[in-house]
Order: C-alpha cells, then sequence, then structure tokens
C-alpha cells in the first residue's frame, strides 16, 4: 500500500472514484485508441449515471488526465478538436455500479469498445476490449495484442520482449471460442520499443485481415489475401530485414488457418502461387 492509496490521487473534481477514475478511464482508453479520436458513444451505468453529472463524470471521460485543470472544459475542447460525442444509459449485467461502456471511432475510421470501472481512490480496471475479456489496471506499461487463437502467437510476442529485455509483470489470455478471435494483456516493468510494436503491428495486420474480409468472394479474398500478405512482408523487409525471412517462416500457419476455414479460398491461393511462379 502506498501513501496514494490512503490520501487518494492527485485529482480535479469532487470524487476519487465519479471523476479522478473516470478521467483516467478516459485517458487510458484514448492511449489504447492511439490516434486522434473523431466519434465516442458514451454508456453510464449505475452510479456513474445516477450521480455521475454532479461529480462531473461525463466531462471526465474524453481523454484527459485526472490532474489537468482542463477538465471542466473538456466538452468545449473535445468540440474545437473535431471530436463528437455522445451519451446514453448502458445496460449492462453484473456490472460494478460505477461502470462505463465507450464505442470510440478514430480519425482513420478504426473502432474500438471499451468497458471499464472505476473502483475507488483512482484506480479503475478495463474489463472489456473489443468484446472480449480482460482485466487490467492502466497502472504499468501494458501491451495488447489482437490475434487468432493458434499456437505460436504467445511464443512471438513473449520472445519479442525477452529479446529486447522488457519483463512482464503480468500476462492473462483470452479468446472468443477455439481458434477464433484472441487477446493477450501483458503488464511490462518497462516501455514496448516503438519498432517492437510496428512489427507486431505487421503480423496482427495479416491475421485480423484473414477474418475481416471474409465476406467477398472467393476469386477477390484470394487475390487480395496475396497482395496484402506481399504488402506486408515487403514492409518488414524495409523496416525490419532481420525479421523478414521469420515472417516468411511463419506463412504455413496462416495458410493453415486458411486452408481450415476457407478451403476454397486456399486452393485459389494456391493457384496464384503457382501461377506467379511460373510467370
Amino acid at each position: 500500500m502506498s501513501i496514494f492509496d490512503i490520501v487518494g490521487p492527485v485529482m480535479v473534481g469532487p470524487s476519487s472514484s465519479h471523476t479522478a477514475g473516470a478521467v483516467r478511464i478516459g485517458y487510458i482508453c484514448y492511449k489504447l485508441m492511439d490516434e486522434p479520436i473523431y466519434k465516442v458513444e458514451i454508456g453510464l451505468y449505475g452510479s456513474f449515471l445516477a450521480t455521475g453529472k454532479g461529480h462531473g463524470t461525463d466531462k471526465a471521460l474524453l481523454g484527459m488526465k485526472p490532474d489537468d485543470i482542463r477538465v471542466p472544459q473538456s466538452f468545449e475542447l473535445a468540440k474545437e478538436a473535431g471530436m463528437e460525442f455522445s451519451f446514453y444509459e448502458a445496460k449492462l449485467a453484473h456490472a460494478n455500479p460505477n461502470t462505463v461502456a465507450l464505442h470510440m471511432t478514430g480519425e482513420s475510421g478504426r473502432e474500438l469498445d471499451i468497458v471499464a470501472e472505476s473502483v475507488g481512490g483512482g484506480r479503475i480496471r478495463i474489463c472489456k476490449i473489443d468484446g472480449l475479456d480482460a482485466n487490467f489496471s492502466g497502472d504499468y506499461p501494458t501491451l495488447i495484442v489482437h490475434n487468432l487463437d493458434q499456437p505460436g502467437h504467445v511464443t512471438e510476442v513473449t520472445s519479442m520482449l525477452g529479446h529486447k529485455s522488457i519483463n512482464i509483470a503480468t500476462m492473462q489470455l483470452y479468446r472468443a471460442c477455439p481458434g477464433g478471435h484472441a487477446v493477450m494483456v501483458l503488464e511490462c516493468d518497462q516501455e514496448v520499443p516503438k519498432e517492437s510494436l510496428k512489427w507486431l503491428e505487421h503480423l496482427e495486420e495479416h491475421l485480423k485481415e484473414i477474418v475481416n474480409i471474409s465476406g467477398k468472394d472467393e476469386e477477390t479474398l484470394a487475390k487480395r489475401l496475396e497482395e496484402h500478405r506481399q504488402e506486408v512482408h515487403d514492409r518488414i523487409a524495409q523496416e525490419h530485414p532481420e525479421l523478414a525471412e521469420r515472417f516468411r517462416e511463419r506463412r504455413h500457419l496462416l495458410d493453415e488457418h486458411l486452408r481450415e476455414r476457407r478451403p476454397e479460398v486456399y486452393e485459389l491461393v494456391i493457384r496464384l502461387r503457382e501461377k506467379k511462379d511460373q510467370a
């Protein structure tokens, strides 16, 4: 226990749970988005909904730090920055009374769903990310990796951290179903270098793409997958040449996943590669 657990956090606002905790949730969500937010829909639940306005909970959820003296002017600052925001009553089951659900849209069009709760004394807990369970506070440098539930992905991430001499404080693994969407939450003792994050993003982007564009017709999907694979490989080869061969070696894992989920697309991909080799 630290002195801050006793006297409370340095903050702007009347309540450590309804104001400081809410501000911290907004700040962590902004960090998780990792780009300017264009639009955010905020669902308030329980005590946040019932008494939040008097405590400034609504003004606290727009991405500032708990000790930022501009928190009372957050609505005006958000509008000046071009951020759209709205509030509604969240319908949640078995949730902490101080819980909020946020649906954020970034400038790039990326969307992110977060459910978080304020647990008192300015401390928070991120409960869900994009519908998957999570459980972390944001007190440590935190790495969150979305991936498919397949062998080798956890090893890739932990090996990278070990190579960079980054110690893992806690690690949690969640998945929607066997072989489906999964998320790793790793709280670390050191910041993860940006170049390492870029490498993970290349791998993560390719894995996500198999699922995201699977609604297209088979020929278009097969062609797009190969084009995207080459784009990712070229970027890795240019920015991190030492990792290019490693990415190429992992292709069989991606192929195996595609063959299991979309065998007809897998056959078309193989034909495209054969034509390319013959050209």
